[in-house]
């Protein structure tokens, strides 16, 4: 039988805040074409900032600076665009798209509710409106929300600490400003529960963002906005993007102070049916919470990462996954 027609639709998944650590993907620039000339193309209309963030992406140095929102953003982005352009190019066409925070943003310029050039002004204006943000950050705990939210003490729930994520059944992302995040951490701590702090310099998707998320809805509103030319389902809402919302600046902007329903959205679609879930960006963080769902586990879907946790081999996963999706029928020739 014609393995184009059993190959199971792909869905791609596009990784946010958290997933990103030095020169990721890096390794593909000057490897691999399209990948090279969309990565390019993409900083190059950053302008000055894009500058900064070409040399400390593929430098590396300072270590630490791939962390801080007004770096990391932009670079998930790209590299996340790049490499679905890539792929792109290769024949693959997606039938769904679904983004984890930042992610989210690039799931949308891939569907044509927007341009490259309207997306580079789109992250530039997210860039800035984090001036309007308290210092922050973001902390995973090993837990349901439903455990994890009534133990925030109700000061620190006041100042803006909140469900920040979604990311499993029992992963759960707090987000918050730094002194109020630090205390709960400590009373999650005592009860017991195992917290990480996720890598950055923001309480993203509190609502101590309210403030940047306004800024950044005029960056939206001024651009032109089109209906999406690929299904998409939002982490927002966890369940298909409507036109009106696609069309709605205030949709998109308010995800920087609304919690990542990632895991509620992923399990919604997989109840839809068998997908290859493709997750196109640095780490394998989404590729794990799928290889958690139904279909996945009773074979029917597959999972493929694209690139590396942090200390794999970018262009040997990279070079594995063309190579999955060839032989699955999802590339041409």
């Amino acid at each position: 039988m014609n393995q184009h027609v059993l190959a199971p639709p792909v869905a791609l998944l596009l990784p946010g805040q958290g997933a990103q650590y030095r020169r990721m993907g890096a390794a593909l620039h000057g490897y691999d074409r399209v990948f090279t000339e969309v990565m390019d193309e993409f900083l190059e209309l950053l302008g000055a900032d894009g500058e900064r963030l070409r040399e400390l992406w593929l430098t590396g140095e300072p270590a630490d600076g791939v962390h801080d929102g007004l770096n990391a953003q932009p670079l998930l982005f790209g590299v996340a665009y790049a490499a679905a352009k890539s792929l792109e190019h290769r024949g693959l066409r997606p039938a769904v798209l679904l983004g984890h925070s930042i992610g989210e943003l690039c799931a949308a310029t891939l569907a044509g509710v927007w341009d490259l050039p309207a997306a580079a002004r789109i992250l530039a204006a997210r860039s800035s409106s984090l001036g309007k943000a308290p210092r922050g950050g973001m902390l995973a705990v090993a837990a349901a929300p439903d455990t994890v939210e009534p133990l925030i003490p109700a000061e620190c729930a006041r100042a803006g600490v909140a469900v920040g994520a979604v990311n499993g059944a029992a992963q759960t992302v707090l987000a918050g400003p730094e002194a109020e995040l630090a205390a709960t951490d400590a009373v999650l701590k005592a009860k017991g529960m195992t917290t990480r702090a996720v890598r950055t310099a923001q309480p993203f998707h509190s609502p101590a963002m309210a403030e940047a998320a306004r800024v950044f809805q005029e960056a939206i509103a001024a651009e032109q906005r089109n209906s999406p030319a690929i299904p998409l389902v939002s982490s927002l809402t966890a369940e298909p993007v409507t036109e009106q919302q696609a069309l709605d600046p205030g949709f998109w902007a308010s995800q920087m102070s609304r919690p990542v329903l990632f895991w509620p959205a992923l399990q919604a679609l997989d109840r839809r049916g068998a997908h290859t879930y493709v997750e196109v960006g640095p780490g394998k963080g989404l590729a794990a919470a799928a290889r958690r769902l139904p279909t996945v586990l009773e074979g029917s879907s597959r999972v493929v990462s694209t690139l590396p946790s942090e200390r794999g081999d970018t262009v040997a996963t990279w070079e594995s996954a063309l190579a999955a999706l060839a032989s699955a029928g999802h590339l041409a020739g």
